[in-house]
């Protein structure tokens, strides 16, 4: 399986790259970031596969089956759209897609019988996280999301967060949680409200990915948290997302979906 992955420049690109190279039956087949021509000496990666600054130019020398994108959020939309069109799989991580631009990639991969996946969350734990979350909202309506991040990460809520708060709305629908009356006395203090789940953001340095959904009832409090302390925690979920893409003819939204 001849497998591309984009921002390997990055971190989490970085480390998808060298599962591809150590995953029986994966091909590094080439590697793109779009400051690949900015980088002072690439002969170590250039050693292992093809590099590119661009998709486009990858997809125009290589033949790939898979892409593995980390990117930006700015160019989430556009990579994801620009792989199904040239059919290459594509397996996103990167955050930030807007539930219209799901839905448009949905269709587009639908028409193209191509599989593909955009998980907000590779780490298994997290996904167990959101599924079990789901489950628990059903007899305790009442929960918040805390989310914790390095404080690089651009985007807030996190991806996890706003997917762990769409499943938990799926079953139980609106709920206001907190007193009907209550009034931030700063404004944000509650935090982000999705059909009445609170979300915050906390960005700090040292902190990599964490969540905790807490839940309250009468006279009880139920605590689910999830920990990513390395970037080798996604890539278990990484590799069975390449796996199911090549199988599969449709785009879909979450790990959760497959396990």
């Amino acid at each position: 399986m001849k497998v591309l992955v984009t921002g390997f420049l990055g971190r989490m690109g970085q480390t998808s790259a060298h599962m591809v190279l150590d995953h029986e039956g994966f091909d590094l087949a080439a590697l793109v970031d779009i400051k690949a021509d900015q980088a002072e000496d690439l002969s170590a990666w250039e050693e292992l596969a093809p590099v590119y600054s661009s998709i486009e130019e990858a997809l125009d020398k290589e033949a790939i089956d898979v892409a593995i994108d980390f990117c930006q959020p700015d160019a989430a939309y556009y990579n994801t759209r620009y792989y199904i069109e040239h059919g290459v799989h594509p397996v996103v991580g990167t955050t930030g897609f807007s539930a219209d631009q799901i839905e448009e990639l949905k269709k587009l991969s639908q028409e193209a019988k191509l599989g593909g996946m955009i998980a907000p969350n590779f780490a298994i734990s997290s996904v167990l996280m959101q599924v079990f979350a789901q489950q628990a909202a059903k007899y305790l309506p009442d929960v918040e999301i805390i989310e914790m991040h390095h404080n690089q990460k651009l985007d807030a809520p996190s991806g996890t967060a706003q997917k762990t708060a769409e499943l938990i709305y799926e079953e139980r629908g609106d709920h206001a949680s907190g007193h009907p009356d209550e009034k931030e006395q700063m404004a944000g203090a509650r935090g982000a409200d999705f059909h009445g789940i609170r979300i915050h953001s906390v960005r700090l340095p040292g902190l990599n990915s964490h969540q905790v959904v807490q839940f309250g009832g009468t006279g009880e409090a139920l605590t689910i948290r999830q920990d990513s302390f390395t970037r080798e925690s996604y890539m278990k979920g990484v590799a069975m997302a390449v796996d199911h893409v090549m199988a599969s003819q449709e785009l879909i939204y979450g790990l959760e979906n497959i396990l």
